[in-house]
């Protein structure tokens, strides 16, 4: 059995629930709004947010509707960030296909973003949970602080792993432990064992995006980005992180002078690649990452007897594995 298809047996029906309500909270009356919101449902990626807001639910009780809801909530959120990135990165394609701004512009998809986010918000309201709402709000935040951050250090030139990770668990890992939060609290039980899987999100979250990054040193169509696109925008990822700290002086200097360019050459960008590689930094990514996997599985082998446990599982083991 495919291994997708493995994590969704727990919550296969209420996932269907979940994409006909998606779809009915995002419907308007305005031809170019829902042209824009067809094509973006139909290129929608795995999932994996509501599911793992579904799982959890799952995994200490029963899937409300207050779930369903929360579900969209995280699913609306998480879209809209990714519509906004592409925006504010100038980047267009998006799992492989075009993005929203490149197919119609910048100002149709900001506006498409910001009509996500405020469905998020209308979803999180129908929860009637303060501490859901209160979640989700502040997720919204560290998604926005996250992506700042990143910025910032890309504008000011901070290369250090501290910074990296602080930025990840904010742009990425607080996305996963909302959803497992949300998830766990739309049950209608409380359990002390929330704070396992809450431990499991946030090292899932810092896995995903250790494989994101080491993604964009490699070229793969498959992937659906631009090779060497977070350096192009400034972002100095794992790989190359390590790989500075890892080489002479000289060689350190000159590289940092390199990214200190308002724009790169795609010789420059391909040479920034290969240095990464040259001087361990896939590898040293790569054993972070499974760091963290271990860090996961260890987290959640209390729940070894539930049905969701093997879910739970597999997603970490495919967040690793996947190929884009």
């Amino acid at each position: 059995m495919d291994i997708l298809v493995e994590i969704k047996q727990p919550i296969r029906q209420e996932l269907d629930l979940l994409n006909r309500a998606l779809a009915q909270e995002l419907a308007s009356t305005n031809q170019l709004l829902n042209s824009v919101v067809d094509y973006y449902l139909s290129t929608k990626g795995k999932q994996m947010r509501p599911i793992l807001v579904l799982l959890a639910a799952r995994l200490f009780g029963e899937i409300r509707q207050e779930t369903i809801d929360a579900a969209l909530s995280i699913e609306l959120l998480h879209n809209a960030s990714l519509i906004h990135d592409d925006v504010v990165d100038a980047t267009f394609q998006r799992r492989g296909k075009e993005s929203v701004n490149a197919i119609w512009d910048n100002r149709i998809a900001v506006l498409v973003g910001d009509f996500f986010v405020s469905t998020a918000l209308k979803c999180s309201l129908s929860t009637n949970d303060i501490e859901i709402i209160s979640t989700l709000s502040q997720l919204g935040r560290d998604l926005a602080w996250g992506e700042i951050e990143q910025l910032d250090n890309a504008r000011r030139k901070i290369l250090s792993e501290e910074a990296y990770f602080e930025v990840i668990n904010k742009k990425t890992a607080s996305l996963f432990v909302a959803c497992m939060k949300v998830g766990a609290r739309s049950s209608g039980k409380s359990d002390e064992r929330v704070k396992h899987i809450l431990s499991f999100g946030e090292k899932l979250g810092m896995c995903f995006q250790i494989k994101d990054d080491i993604f964009d040193y490699f070229n793969d169509p498959a992937i659906g980005k631009p090779t060497g696109n977070d350096i192009r925008e400034g972002k100095v990822t794992l790989p190359l992180i390590y790989a500075l700290s890892q080489t002479d002086d000289a060689t350190r200097k000159h590289y940092t002078v390199l990214l200190e360019k308002i724009h790169l050459t795609n010789d420059e960008i391909h040479s920034l690649i290969e240095f990464a590689k040259a001087n361990g930094g896939i590898e040293y990514a790569e054993k972070v990452m499974y760091r963290f996997r271990d860090e996961a599985l260890q987290a959640i082998e209390i729940f070894k007897e539930s049905p969701v446990y093997p879910s739970l599982k597999n997603i970490l083991q495919y967040t690793i594995e996947r190929k884009k």
